[in-house]
């Protein structure tokens, strides 16, 4: 390219996220963790005072965008990336005395924090919102379609799913989230903003019946 061989590797870095020749997420999930867990060490060396408030400010502004930048984009899902993620919130809710104690989603429900894989779903529920109702650069007709049979039962924005052979696009954002976005009911996609949309999804969190992806593929 303008008189330069091209330099052959096996990997490349596009915008922090890392794109390897197989397209697997294994090497950015091992890269967004350790960038994370550095973050959590300085938290835990630097801060005496183990309020949960402050340590739930650090922890959502100085660890978790790390395990979250551009996750629609790699989201794991195999098993040990997924675990691998967790792993550092795992940590974090053990560094509050008072809790450490406790199981890993009593912990979470005091902190009022969601699993990692539960915001990667919310997160993906909420991008598919915003392209279905024309608040994304993404056009709708670029991803998806609507259903054309069965919009009588469940919502009237039900998504049109393809026949997929390949696992990389089987979890690919555009097919893993259909099935989630197709359980939900016609209230949910109804809302009248993304913050609504939002809003309610915390309500279904809180009353346990959350779409969760595993029960959804």
């Amino acid at each position: 390219m303008h008189g330069h061989q091209l330099e052959v590797v096996n990997k490349e870095s596009d915008l922090e996220v890392l794109i390897v020749d197989d397209l697997k997420v294994s090497q950015q999930c091992q890269q967004a963790c350790n960038k994370a867990a550095k973050a959590l060490v300085i938290i835990n060396r630097t801060i005496e005072y183990r309020d949960p408030v402050i340590l739930l400010r650090l922890y959502k502004s100085l660890v978790r965008p790390h395990l979250e930048y551009c996750v629609a984009a790699w989201s794991p899902h195999y098993t040990k990336d997924k675990m691998l993620i967790e792993k550092i919130q795992r940590r974090f809710t053990r560094m509050i005395p008072d809790i450490r104690h406790l199981p890993y989603e009593v912990r979470l429900s005091k902190l009022g924090l969601w699993t990692q894989e539960d915001r990667r779903v919310r997160s993906d529920l909420v991008e598919v919102f915003k392209i279905v109702h024309g608040l994304s650069p993404i056009k709708f007709g670029a991803f998806y379609e609507i259903r054309q049979y069965d919009r009588t039962r469940g919502h009237s924005l039900k998504l049109h799913k393809s026949r997929v052979r390949t696992d990389l696009k089987q979890h690919f954002f555009t097919e893993r989230i259909i099935n989630i976005w197709n359980s939900l009911n016609e209230y949910m996609i109804s809302a009248t903003s993304v913050n609504n949309f939002k809003a309610r999804l915390q309500k279904l969190y809180k009353n346990e019946s959350f779409p969760r992806l595993e029960k959804s593929m």
